[in-house]
C-alpha cells in the first residue's frame, strides 16, 4: 500500500532533517545522463549553499584534494567493474573558507538495466575531520612511544592465555636472538631460553601477576642459542578479558651491561682497587659476622705491616711501589687457608682473618705469610733491601669482642714485632700493649667519635706570617684540632689523629673540621679576608665524595674557593699517589690553593714538584728549627727555596722559633713562615676576634 502524498512529504521532511542532524552529505549520480545530485547537507558540510556551487556532475572531483583524486576515482571504478561490493574511501574536500575537510565516502549501485548495466549510484559522505585529527594526534603519540622504546632498547610482547600464543615485537626477538620477522611465536618458546638457575623464580613471577591489576618487575637470565648469557628485566601486567582467559602484557630490556656495572660497583665498594683484596669497610663487616658466629675454636686476626716499603717508593718510584703491593697481596692470598680472608687497610698495611685451632696455628700462618712476603718477586725495580713484614696476632674467643678492638690488639702486637727487630710476628698481650702503644688506639678512636658529638673537639689555629710584615697583610691561618677528655685533659694530636687514621675515621674528622670552620667563621672569611689552611689525611684524599662535600659546604656558606688552602703531606701522597694527583687537579680547577706540607722530609719530595702543580710548599720544620747552627740544614733550605721560587711557588717555613732563624730565612728570600716565634696556636675564636678589631692591610694572597 502506497503512502499518501501528505505522508510522503512529511516523510521526506523527516529524512532531510535526519540527514542534516547527522551531518551526512548525500549524492545521487545518474549514470545514463551523467547528472549528479548533491543534497543541501553535502553543500553545507563544505560551508556552501547549493546556489553557490556550479551545476556540474564532476563538482566533487573539482573540490577534491589533488593527492586524493586518483584514489577516489579508482574506488568508484573498481565498484563499477564489479570488483568491490561498495565504494568506501577517505578523501579531502576544500571548504569554502579554504581549509580541507576529511570525509568518508560510502555508496554503491542502486539501479541496473535488464542486462545488469549500472544506471544509478547513491552515496553518503560523512565529515570525519575530527576523527582524522585524533588519529594524527594518536599517531604522534605512538611515534613518540616507538621512539622512546627504540631509544631505551625495550621490547614488547603479550601472551594470550586462552590460545597459549605469544606475540613478540622485533626488539624482543632481537634480544632473545630469535630469527625471522613473524610476530607470533610459540607460547612455550620463552621457557626454553630461561637460565636453569633462574627458571623457577622467573616462571613464578610471571604466574603471580595473573588476576592482579598491579605492574610487577622481574629480572632473570636467559641463555641464547649461541650460548651467550644475558640479563633481562621485564615489567608485567595482566589484562583481563571477559571473552577469554586474559592476556599477559610485558616489556623486556637487556640489562646485561647494567648488571655487570652493578656487580663491578658492588665489587669495587668492597675491594681495594689496587690489590683486589677486601677493603677496610668490607673486612670490618666480615669480621663482625665471623665473631658473632664464633664457636669453640678462636679466630686469629693478623695485622701485617710491610717493612722497607717507603724505601722502595723512594728508590723505584710509585709505579714500582704499586706493583710491589699487588704482588705481595697476591703472594699472601695464595698461601691463605680455606675460609681465611685478607684485606688491605691502607698504604702498606694488611690484615688477615682466619679460623685457627690455637695460637700455635696462628703463629704458623704468620710464618707462612712472612715467607711469602719476603719471597715475592718484585722484578728489577726492587731495592737492594728486599721487602719484609712485621705481623701482629690477636686471638678472638669472645662473641662480644668488637672488630675495632680485635684489630687494635693485633695492631699493638705488630708494634711489638717491629720493636723486636722487624721481619717477625708477635702475639698480643696486655704487657706488650703497655710497652709499645700506651693507650689502646681503638679507645682513643672511639673517644674521638664521642668528642665530635659532645663538643670536645676544638678548633685551634696558628697564624702564617709574611716574614717581616704584620700578620694582617695575609690573614692566613693553619687550622689545628685539639681533643679534650671528659675530665678536661688535653690529648695530643700525635695520639688521636694517628688513631683516627688507623681506624678509618680520618675522612669523618677532616670533614667535621672543614664544615665547622667554614660555617662558624664564614663572616670573617668573607668580610675580614681570612684564609684557612686545612690538613688532609691520606684517607681523605682517597675519599670519592670529598669534593661533593666541599662544594656543597662552600655553596651553603658562601665562602670563596680562593680562601681555602689544602695541605697534603708526602706521607699522604705516597699512600695514594693517584688520589693525591687527582685531588690537586680538582682543587686547582676550583681555584682552591694547594700546599705541599713537610717538604723535604722524604726522598720523593722533589718528585712531587714535577708531578703536582701546587701553589706553595712548606719546608719541613726539622730543617728550619736548627738552621742557625747547622750548615747542612741551611743548604737544604737554600736549595728548596731556590727551586720553589724558580718554579713560581710560594715558600713557607715551619717551626721558626728564633729571631736568627727568621733573619736567615728572609735573607734567602723565604716569603712566609710560622712557628712559636711568630705565633703560638690558640683557639680559632680568639684569632677571628682579633681580625674584627684590626682593619685589614691589603697585600697579595699568602701561600
Amino acid at each position: 500500500m502506497m503512502a499518501e502524498a501528505g505522508d510522503t512529504g512529511q516523510e521526506n521532511g523527516l529524512w532531510a532533517l535526519a540527514l542534516e542532524r547527522a551531518q551526512l552529505g548525500v549524492w545521487d549520480w545518474n549514470l545514463r545522463t551523467g547528472d549528479c545530485y548533491y543534497a543541501p547537507t553535502w553543500a553545507k558540510m563544505l560551508g556552501y549553499t547549493l546556489a553557490e556551487l556550479p551545476d556540474r556532475s564532476d563538482l566533487w572531483l573539482q573540490l577534491t584534494h589533488p593527492d586524493d583524486r586518483e584514489r577516489a576515482t579508482a574506488s568508484g571504478d573498481r565498484h563499477l567493474a564489479g570488483l568491490t561490493e561498495m565504494i568506501e574511501t577517505e578523501m579531502r574536500f576544500r571548504h569554502k573558507d579554504g581549509h580541507w575537510v576529511w570525509v568518508l565516502d560510502r555508496g554503491g549501485i542502486v539501479e541496473r538495466d535488464a542486462e545488469g548495466k549500472p544506471l544509478r549510484m547513491i552515496g553518503v559522505q560523512t565529515d570525519i575531520t575530527r576523527q582524522k585529527a585524533t588519529e594524527a594526534q594518536l599517531e604522534q603519540v605512538n611515534a613518540r612511544f616507538r621512539l622512546a622504546l627504540a631509544a631505551s632498547g625495550t621490547g614488547i610482547w603479550h601472551h594470550d592465555n586462552g590460545s597459549a600464543t605469544s606475540f613478540w615485537d622485533a626488539r624482543t626477538r632481537e634480544i632473545y636472538g630469535v630469527p625471522g620477522d613473524a610476530c607470533e611465536v610459540s607460547g612455550t618458546l620463552w621457557h626454553t631460553f630461561l637460565h636453569p638457575e633462574d627458571r623457577v623464580e622467573a616462571e613464578r613471577a610471571h604466574e603471580a601477576v595473573i588476576g592482579s591489576d598491579q605492574v610487577s618487575a622481574v629480572r632473570y637470565r636467559i641463555v641464547r642459542r649461541d650460548g651467550e648469557v644475558r640479563y633481562i628485566e621485564s615489567l608485567l601486567r595482566f589484562i583481563d578479558d571477559p571473552q577469554s582467559s586474559g592476556q599477559l602484557l610485558g616489556t623486556v630490556r637487556d640489562v646485561t651491561e647494567e648488571q655487570r656495572r652493578q656487580l663491578e660497583l658492588a665489587h669495587a665498594a668492597r675491594h681495594d682497587a689496587l690489590t683486589g683484596l677486601l677493603n677496610r669497610t668490607a673486612f670490618d663487616a666480615v669480621m663482625a659476622e665471623r665473631i658473632a658466629a664464633l664457636g669453640a675454636a678462636p679466630l686469629a686476626v693478623l695485622y701485617v705491616d710491610l717493612d722497607f716499603f717507603k724505601a722502595l717508593n723512594d728508590f723505584a718510584g710509585h709505579a714500582a711501589g704499586d706493583s710491589a703491593l699487588r704482588k705481595v697481596a697476591a703472594a699472601m692470598r695464595a698461601c691463605l687457608p680455606h675460609q681465611a680472608v685478607a684485606a688491605r687497610l691502607g698504604g702498606d698495611e694488611f690484615s688477615i682473618l682466619a679460623p685457627v685451632a690455637d695460637v700455635e696455628q696462628a703463629q704458623a700462618l704468620a710464618a707462612v705469610l712472612l715467607e711469602a712476603v719476603s719471597a715475592a718477586d718484585l722484578g728489577d725495580a726492587g731495592p737492594r733491601q728486599r721487602l719484609g713484614a712485621s705481623i701482629g696476632i690477636a686471638l678472638v674467643r669472645d662473641r662480644e669482642t668488637l672488630p675495632a678492638d680485635a684489630l687494635a690488639c693485633a695492631d699493638d702486637a705488630c708494634y711489638a714485632a717491629k720493636a723486636s727487630g722487624r721481619g717477625r710476628a708477635a702475639v698480643f698481650s696486655t704487657d706488650s700493649a703497655a710497652r709499645t702503644s700506651g693507650l689502646n688506639a681503638a679507645r682513643v678512636a672511639a673517644d674521638t667519635v664521642d668528642a665530635l658529638c659532645e663538643g670536645r673537639l676544638l678548633l685551634y689555629g696558628q697564624k702564617i706570617h709574611g716574614l717581616g710584615q704584620p700578620w694582617d697583610r695575609s690573614r692566613q691561618v693553619e687550622i689545628l684540632a685539639r681533643l679534650t677528655t671528659r675530665g678536661g685533659q688535653m690529648i695530643s694530636p700525635e695520639e688521636f689523629i694517628p688513631a683516627a687514621e688507623r681506624f678509618g675515621m680520618a675522612p669523618r674528622l677532616d670533614r667535621w673540621i672543614i664544615r665547622t670552620a667554614l660555617t662558624r667563621f664564614r663572616d670573617a672569611i668573607v668580610g675580614e679576608g681570612l684564609s684557612l689552611n686545612f690538613n688532609l689525611s691520606a684517607q681523605t684524599l682517597s675519599d670519592p665524595g670529598l669534593w661533593s662535600f666541599v662544594d656543597a659546604t662552600i655553596d651553603e656558606t658562601g665562602v670563596p674557593h680562593s680562601a681555602i688552602v689544602f695541605e697534603i703531606t708526602e706521607t699522604a701522597a705516597i699512600t695514594s699517589f693517584a688520589a693525591a694527583e687527582r685531588f690537586v687537579g680538582q682543587a686547582r680547577e676550583r681555584s682552591c690553593r694547594v700546599s705541599l706540607d713537610d717538604f723535604g722530609a722524604g726522598l720523593s719530595s722533589f718528585d712531587y714538584l714535577r708531578r703536582f702543580t701546587v701553589d706553595s710548599i712548606k719546608i719541613d720544620g726539622s730543617f728550619v728549627q736548627h738552621m742557625a747552627n747547622s750548615r747542612f740544614d741551611r743548604e737544604i733550605v737554600t736549595a728548596i727555596t731556590g727551586i720553589a721560587r724558580s718554579l713560581g711557588y710560594s715558600v713557607v717555613a715551619e717551626k721558626i722559633e728564633t729571631a736568627q732563624a727568621q733573619a736567615l730565612l728572609m735573607d734567602l728570600g723565604v716569603e712566609y713562615g710560622q712557628g712559636y716565634l711568630l705565633h703560638r696556636p690558640e683557639p680559632l675564636e680568639a684569632i677571628v676576634a682579633g681580625c674584627a678589631q684590626v682593619p685589614r692591610l691589603r697585600a697579595p694572597a699568602a701561600a
